[in-house]
Formats: structure tokens, sequence, C-alpha cells
């Protein structure tokens, strides 16, 4: 068993949103998905982080908005750009927001937190690739402007960890270049010094 879930996390890869196709995840499948993400660390047990489902009409909804923000911030779209943004959530069956919720705590940093919020996007991802389903998560401009996290349903003092976008794919997701692994860590030597 052991050598299965090496072997998973081994050959994981982002599959192309649009290769995505439907099914999606059900409403059990996400319930499961959602649980195995809660499960990662979180120091203080302040769960500083929070999910947001995007499906059916609402990820054209929300395309349609994020078309008219972005036309305000620059002006007339060209149609291949406004398409676009009409499309940025309706390209997947499901796509779930993993948001990052401040929760003061006065010995746990904020970034401490935030990196509790990216374990648990991982994690998503894992449940999901897990049940069968192809993955991919992104951040795009909408997330880094208050109206467009607005648009998406988060609080003005949330942020956005990223979206994860989950379909049925039957391919081969492509590979990419990996980094040796041999080239990213070394054995402890003493403190830091500059050369």
């Amino acid at each position: 068993m052991s050598s299965m879930i090496m072997d998973f996390l081994l050959s994981r890869a982002s599959v192309p949103i649009q290769d995505l196709q439907e099914p999606g995840p059900d409403d059990a499948q996400i319930s499961r998905i959602i649980a195995a993400a809660s499960r990662v660390p979180d120091h203080g047990r302040l769960a500083p982080w929070r999910f947001i489902v995007y499906r059916g009409e609402a990820r054209e909804e929300i395309g349609r908005k994020l078309a008219a923000l972005a036309e305000e911030r620059e002006g007339p779209l060209p149609e291949g750009r406004r398409n676009q943004e009409l499309t940025r959530f309706s390209r997947a069956p499901v796509v779930i927001g993993v948001v990052s919720t401040p929760k003061d705590h006065p010995r746990i940093p904020d970034w401490e937190k935030f990196l509790s919020g990216g374990m648990a996007a991982m994690n998503l991802i894992i449940a999901a690739n897990a049940l069968g389903y192809g993955t991919n998560i992104i951040t795009n401009w909408y997330s880094d402007v208050p109206e467009g996290r607005a648009i998406l349903g988060l609080a003005p003092d949330e942020r956005v960890v990223g979206f994860v976008h989950i379909g049925t794919f039957d391919g081969t997701a492509p590979e990419r270049p990996r980094p040796d692994p041999v080239t990213l860590y070394a054995d402890y030597s003493g403190p830091w010094q500059e050369v």
C-alpha cells in the first residue's frame, strides 16, 4: 500500500483546465474531499482557511462579473480576452476556492496560518485525484484585487490561497521538467554565513 501511495505522489501532475470535463464530484465526494483537505498541520487548531464551491450557473455568473470588472479596469476588451474572462470558472465542472481566513493569535504568525491554507489546498488536490478526478490550481489577477475577491465571495480581510478546478480526465496529464531532488537539499552544516 505505501508503495502505491508513493507512486501516486511521484506521478501527480496538473491537468490543463480546458481538458477537465463533466462529470465533476458530487455532493458526497465534495464533502470527502473537503474533509481530507482539512486534515493538515494547523498550529493552534485555528482552522485559518475555508472553502467555497463554485458550480452550476454560479460559474457563468462569476464570469460575467469578472469580464465587467476587467473592462472597468482596462477599458473595452478584445473578444478573445472577454471570452477568457467569461469562462474563467466555467471551464471545469467544479471549482473549489481555498480561502485564507484571519484568525488572531498572539503566538502564531500570519505566514504560518497562510501556509496551513496551502497545505489544505494540496490535500484537496490529492483527495480529488485519489477519487479519480483531474485537477489544476490557479489564482489569477482577480485574486489580487479587492473587487475580484468580493465577486468570488471573500470578505475584505480574506485572501485567496488558490482555486482548484476539478473534473473528469481520461488522458495522461502532460509532464513538465522537475528539479533533481539531489539539488533540493543538503545536510545541515551549521549556521548560515555569507560567503
